[in-house]
């Protein structure tokens, strides 16, 4: 039997940083993995690039965590977004920040990113085991009992890190959630966050388009960002981030010109009034979008009417869109849903119901956007999880 003072199963951002900082605390630690390699879906994030963290401040961090981000309070307190930053410097790893406040690796490879967490590890002295399927974990008086088919461990501090169920080919399959049910945990209900918007749309005529800085709004929730027209719909971090609000069914409604007023596009149409409207348009829009938008009008600016004006307006400004339903958790970036926070301490990220055992990462009841926010959740509560702050 194989003894150790912390085992974190799960080899995530939140897992590798969990053993990183157990082991920093002096623990003798095993990190578990079931995948032959270590972050598989970091490895993707960032189009492969590794969006590592974002840059902005307290209030922008929080902004950026949709799903409970105010429980994470404590946790940034003790290890943040610059923290992350410093961490990656400090170990030799350059960074660059770009818009939105988005933060990579200058190299722009995620490998760069897994390669200085997984060197970290091993100078730190944690033991990493590859290819570990863990088939059973209990706790046997004040230690935790894990076998796979082959071994046997014991711990008296574990740490799941076993992330959501987004992405189930990198691993994500919802392991960690049945062991916190079998310490009587609570799971709110699971659902795709930061999906891709299916949508009752022209797709084919927009299909590839891409515009920066547009609006998305629906309710209170206004999201300005980068947009992706595709085969089924919206993509791009705008509708990734709305996707946290929406569910099918709902109207949203689209500004392609969020940096000019209605007062301002009617200046602008005045000016054009010589051209055609489609021709007029393509100096705001893409062309394919600029004759989306013209199609049902007159086909000089000159033979807009005051209703006609009004509905272009009203297109360009705020486009209502019909949203049948969002991709299935399996095709999304992140869970919505998890462990919930009722259930752990938001200072240490143990569990109320069993000592020893903690939460870190999207395991747990908290969804953040992309562009760095989920991977600074994941990184900043792995921190907290494996340190002796209790």
């Amino acid at each position: 039997m194989n003894n150790f003072d912390t085992i974190i199963i799960g080899a995530g951002p939140a897992g590798m940083m969990a053993a990183i900082s157990s082991s920093f605390y002096g623990q003798k630690t095993l990190l578990l993995e079931k995948n032959r390699r270590l972050g598989k879906k970091l490895a993707g994030t960032g189009g492969g690039r590794c969006n590592v963290t974002n840059n902005g401040t307290l209030d922008d961090l929080l902004a950026g965590i949709p799903g409970n981000g105010r429980f994470l309070y404590s946790v940034f307190s003790q290890f943040d977004n610059h923290d992350i930053i410093h961490f990656f410097e400090e170990n030799g790893v350059a960074l660059k920040v770009e818009d939105h406040g988005r933060v990579f690796p200058v190299s722009d490879k995620s490998k760069t990113i897994i390669n200085a967490l997984e060197k970290k590890m091993l100078d730190l002295g944690v033991t990493i085991q590859t290819q570990t399927e863990i088939v059973s974990v209990k706790k046997e008086g004040e230690a935790f009992l894990l076998r796979s088919q082959t071994e046997t461990w014991t711990a008296k501090r574990l740490i799941v890190t076993t992330g959501g169920k987004s992405y189930p080919s990198t691993g994500s399959t919802g392991f960690g959630h049945e062991i916190a049910r079998h310490f009587k945990h609570t799971i709110t209900e699971l659902e795709a966050a930061e999906s891709p918007l299916l949508t009752d749309f022209p797709h084919k005529a927009l299909q590839g388009i891409s515009l920066d800085d547009v609006t998305l709004s629906y309710g209170k929730h206004v999201i300005t960002h980068d947009l992706l027209f595709t085969h089924f719909g919206l993509s791009g971090p705008a509708a990734l981030r709305l996707s946290s609000f929406v569910k099918g069914g709902e109207t949203i409604y689209l500004d392609v010109l969020p940096q000019l007023t209605e007062q301002d596009v009617l200046d602008f149409l005045k000016k054009e009034r010589e051209k055609s409207l489609k021709n007029a348009l393509k100096a705001l829009l893409p062309e394919r979008l600029a004759d989306f938008y013209a199609q049902p009008f007159p086909e000089k600016v000159k033979q807009l009417t005051a209703k006609d004006e009004e509905q272009l307006l009203q297109r360009l400004k705020s486009l209502a869109i019909p949203v049948t339903g969002k991709m299935s958790l399996s095709k999304s970036f992140v869970t919505k849903g998890g462990v919930s926070l009722k259930e752990i301490n938001p200072k240490t990220l143990e569990s109320k119901l069993v000592s020893g055992l903690y939460f870190a990462g999207e395991v747990m009841d908290i969804n953040a956007h992309t562009g760095g926010f989920n991977i600074t959740c994941a990184l900043a509560t792995g921190w907290v999880a494996g340190s002796l702050n209790n």
